[in-house]
């Protein structure tokens, strides 16, 4: 399966099927991330519920602590 995630073609795995499947396939599941799915906000709660589908633009902002 084909994603754009954050704007490069990327081929993931068929076992990755929702938003959570990727969020820990990238090893941020325990980060502050904000995920925008075809140009919606998917809230944190629906995650595991949210399906991606071949050719979905995916967008993960993930936020640096700093100073």
């Amino acid at each position: 399966m084909h994603l754009y995630i954050n704007g490069r073609k990327t081929e993931v795995q068929s076992s990755i099927q929702s938003v959570e499947d990727l969020l820990k396939f990238y090893k941020l599941q325990d980060r502050i991330v904000v995920v925008e799915q075809n140009g919606e906000i998917v809230l944190k709660e629906q995650y595991s519920k949210q399906l991606v589908n071949d050719g979905d633009k995916i967008e993960i902002v993930h936020f640096v602590g700093g100073g």
